[in-house]
């Protein structure tokens, strides 16, 4: 089970930068015009780490409870 968690965890950890460099707002921001001008690299200090942390723990957070769950009906049987 622990594994599983650490696996979901790096699994989230790799998937959710990946989304997030795939979305418009992003490509908006680093995409940026002729040679660079518009681009805003602030978002890759002030939104990456959350993008990270937040595709670590999130699914992490899901898979204890989906422990939980199943933990607390076999219980009750």
């Amino acid at each position: 089970m622990t594994c599983g968690g650490c696996a979901l965890s790096a699994v989230g950890a790799v998937a959710a930068p990946l989304w997030w460099l795939s979305t418009p707002r992003t490509r908006r921001h680093l995409g940026g015009g002729f040679e660079g001008e518009g681009m805003d690299y602030t978002v890759l200090l002030t939104e990456l780490p959350f993008v990270i942390l937040g595709g670590a723990f999130i699914p992490l957070l899901v898979f204890m409870l989906l422990i939980r769950i199943r933990n607390r009906t076999d219980h009750h049987r």
